[in-house]
């Protein structure tokens, strides 16, 4: 079986390239833009090396067995928060109150798998959130969220190759039904904050989307596609992202907590969302 290394930077790769293919004992290079290059038939013993050579450089490395067309996978599910985009959107409307340390503590405490019960820590920093304007969730919208590099980029990708794109959250529909509407996304999940007379309750309605949530709505998705968990491509950045990823082949840890990148089969640092798509390629 013929192991490929994918190489990428937030930069330029320039003589990096020559120094891994030498580390790797690549039989071929294959450059893919200015920023990524595949080699070719590198030696699987050499990973331990590789990495410690990728995170002095700041590359983001993918030992890939089987490089397939993009066009053989069929879904790609998303976290939201920190993965798809910049925040934490609990955290800013907190912070709309003042209240963003005691609230950013819990998410925090969360993500790194301290707090293991998720719907727990959801409640109790919802409920912080009592009183809060529901204006608020607009202004964060508008002022604060930004999407991730490359965010656009991937999905575009992804959907041009036939794929159907899932953003599942653990965050809020007002943000998840914003981003669907503005990227294209084919499913979206996410909870629901309860408003009366313009204000946030500190509650939330109906069942809450927890790890275990995001990683039935993706089997749902990859059952209602026939699709395999070997054509499946999920990515997260914290512990409530796991089980999801548990189920695609390809998880993908992107600027993630230590615990998630020690599981996922991939970690993405220092490239874009993008980064996704030069796992494959780009015809068949």
């Amino acid at each position: 079986m013929t192991t490929h290394l994918i190489l990428q930077t937030s930069s330029i790769l320039g003589n990096l390239i020559e120094h891994a293919a030498a580390i790797s004992s690549a039989n071929g290079i294959h450059h893919i833009n200015s920023c990524a290059a595949r080699l070719i038939d590198v030696d699987p013993a050499s990973r331990e090396e590789i990495m410690q050579w990728a995170a002095a450089n700041r590359v983001d490395t993918a030992f890939i067995n089987d490089y397939k067309p993009l066009t053989e996978m069929k879904v790609l599910a998303m976290d939201m928060d920190s993965t798809l985009i910049n925040i934490e959107c609990i955290d800013e409307i907190a912070d709309m109150a003042g209240r963003k340390q005691q609230v950013s503590a819990i998410t925090e405490a969360a993500m790194r798998g301290e707090i293991k019960d998720f719907s727990e820590s959801l409640r109790r920093r919802v409920a912080l959130l009592e009183g809060v304007p529901a204006s608020a969730l607009e202004k964060v919208y508008e002022e604060r969220l930004r999407l991730n590099p490359g965010a656009e980029k991937l999905v575009q990708g992804a959907q041009a190759a036939g794929l159907k794109v899932l953003l599942v959250s653990g965050g809020f529909t007002f943000f998840t039904e914003r981003l669907q509407a503005r990227l294209g996304l084919d499913e979206i999940h996410a909870n629901t904050l309860e408003i009366e007379n313009g204000v946030l309750t500190g509650h939330v309605l109906g069942d809450i989307v927890d790890g275990q949530a995001k990683a039935n709505f993706l089997k749902a998705l990859a059952e209602k596609e026939n699709a395999l968990p070997e054509q499946c491509i999920a990515m997260g950045d914290g512990a409530n992202d796991l089980i999801m990823m548990g189920h695609a082949a390809y998880s993908v840890a992107y600027r993630a907590k230590p615990v998630v990148q020690a599981q996922a089969a991939f970690s993405i640092n220092y490239s874009g969302l993008d980064a996704v798509l030069n796992y494959f390629k780009q015809d068949a």
